[in-house]
């Protein structure tokens, strides 16, 4: 009988990425994840400060189905809105698609 036995190459370089910092890559990451969010950001990108409305006239979905995409996105962090009357306008975080593009650039 032959025992084989695997050797683990040497680490080439250190992943310095854990605990909170973590969890907020992953959540950015999942909510990302999801086709209508993916939709949705691409049309955050090239229309900022539009309302639900917009979106909703874009995708084919219900407005309260949207919301709940709009409300995932915001949690993770990937857009902010701002209350002007009755409507609220969304446009991307910058300064959280900053530090995720820091934290990716470190990754890869």
């Amino acid at each position: 009988m032959t025992t084989i036995i695997a050797t683990i190459p040497a680490a080439c370089c250190t992943l310095d990425i854990d605990g909170v910092e973590q969890e907020r890559l992953v959540k950015m990451f999942k909510a990302l994840g999801n086709p209508i969010r993916f939709e949705i950001m691409k049309f955050l990108v090239t229309h900022p400060g539009c309302i639900t409305g917009d979106i909703v006239e874009y995708l084919p979905i219900a407005q309260s189905t949207v919301s709940q995409h709009l409300k995932v996105l915001r949690e993770a962090g990937w857009i902010e809105g701002t209350v002007e009357g009755t409507a609220v306008n969304y446009c991307l975080d910058e300064d959280n698609i900053t530090w995720l593009r820091q934290k990716v650039g470190k990754i890869f």
